[in-house]
């Protein structure tokens, strides 16, 4: 499915995304090298055994990107003019390697521009849940959308 227009969001919408994915030590160690993160807590194994998780973390940027990531398909695909910001982040529980992830979106406002002829704002809530349905991650985003339709405000 590709993203959808401004005029098919509605207030109060859920989308549970078909995509999951299960996040990999190689993830986890390739994202938080990349983005130039030496927390011992992602990347060594040893360090990560003597903490209270027993185990390495996985990167929690990197566990937002991918509930985002997961989101795109069936959210802005193809729609989007672009983000305009995040707020309210939380990681209420860890993702450790091997934990699957799947994604619910909540459609919590949608605009008009008032400035930006056939385009509008959508206010979504991700939320990102591993493989014990446990809350992961959650964010809202929100995005400058593309109307189907591009009239002039009046």
């Amino acid at each position: 499915m590709a993203g959808l227009w401004l005029e098919e969001f509605e207030e109060g919408q859920i989308i549970r995304h078909a995509i999951t994915r299960t996040v990999t030590e190689a993830d986890n160690i390739a994202f938080s090298t990349q983005t130039m993160n030496p927390q011992p807590l992602h990347i060594d194994r040893d360090f990560a055994s003597r903490s209270e998780w027993g185990q390495p973390l996985v990167n929690s940027l990197l566990t937002l990107g991918i509930m985002i990531g997961i989101s795109v398909h069936e959210t802005t695909l193809g729609t989007t003019v672009g983000n305009l910001g995040m707020t309210n982040v939380t990681f209420p529980s860890p993702v450790f390697h091997g934990d699957s992830l799947r994604v619910e979106t909540e459609v919590i406002s949608v605009r008009v521009s008032k400035s930006r002829a056939g385009q509008g704002i959508v206010e979504f809530e991700h939320r990102a849940y591993n493989q014990d349905n446990t809350l992961v991650a959650s964010c809202r985003r929100a995005a400058l959308m593309q109307a189907r339709v591009q009239c002039e405000e009046t």
